[in-house]
């Protein structure tokens, strides 16, 4: 039979465990980033700024751990919650690991590098630094249905790239001279983040993507590791694990379509529609 001073002393030292064990916060960067997608709600710096400060504020927090999926999405967006994250961190003064699943690509990309180190499976795709601007003409579609456009604007330049109309070079100018600044921007912060970890690959920064491996031989991340087994190998056997995340999105929204559950009309029909397409082309980019 047990000593009853011993099960104490047995049960006291579990309790010490338990109320000593280091923590690490486990934040959800999962989606499309930017407004208004369908199904589960785009990620937004304004949505996600009560996860990141939850992800923060544990007593004895160890680090913070990013789990992200994410083809990307607005670039203004995917810094402001790189920035808050950064902000976070410095502030509370503890380390922030990204682990990418599926995908850390383009804007996902930049939501890892506010980590210190970035981990991916071995069969994630990691990458895309570059800038996109995608849509459709349909002056010819007008045409053949006998449709005039009918506009009028105040300022030369407000209704440039009007789907409507055929292509101005000029407008096309425009536009890429922001797709460049913008790449720039891109460019600029994982140079920042990476420092002399990028090996200097020529491929590196044009928008190009790839598995773990040739993302490694890059410098854009720093191996191959899952969250949980990674955290207990550098924290210990006792670390706890807390999982924060964004607002969810109530079932039905996710049933019927964004904008059409929200507004409850079928004129949303075409808008959700639109935004459904456009977040599902952004992760077949990447085969998903």
């Amino acid at each position: 039979m047990s000593n009853p001073i011993t099960l104490l002393r047995e049960a006291a030292a579990k309790v010490r465990a338990i109320t000593s064990a280091p923590v690490v916060t486990n934040l959800e960067l999962r989606g499309v980033i930017g407004e208004g997608f369908v199904g589960r709600r785009g990620l937004a710096q304004g949505r996600m700024a009560d996860a990141i400060e939850a992800a923060f504020k544990p007593k004895r927090l160890a680090a913070v751990a990013l789990s992200i999926n994410s083809p990307g999405g607005s670039p203004v967006q995917s810094r402001m919650i790189y920035q808050a994250v950064r902000r976070a961190a410095e502030k509370k003064k503890v380390p922030v690991y990204a682990f990418i699943e599926d995908v850390g690509a383009s804007g996902g990309y930049i939501l890892a590098l506010a980590a210190d180190e970035i981990y991916a499976d071995a069969s994630s795709v990691v990458g895309s630094i570059g800038v996109i601007s995608a849509g459709f003409g349909f002056q010819e579609a007008m045409a053949r249905f006998g449709v005039e456009r009918r506009i009028h604007t105040a300022g030369e330049s407000k209704s440039q790239l009007d789907p409507f109309r055929r292509e101005d070079p000029k407008d096309v100018e425009r536009l890429k001279a922001i797709l460049d600044d913008l790449h720039a921007q891109f460019i600029a912060l994982v140079r920042e983040r990476r420092g002399e970890k990028l090996s200097g690959a020529p491929d590196t920064f044009t928008g190009a993507f790839w598995t773990a491996g040739p993302a490694r031989e890059r410098g854009l991340i720093d191996g191959t590791a899952h969250l949980t087994d990674f955290m207990k190998a550098r924290f210990g056997e006792t670390v706890k694990i807390r999982t924060v995340s964004g607002e969810r999105v109530p079932l039905l929204r996710r049933l019927v379509g964004g904008q059409l559950a929200l507004s409850g009309g079928l004129e949303a029909l075409p808008e959700a529609a639109w935004s459904a397409a456009e977040a599902r082309s952004l992760w077949a980019r990447y085969g998903l």
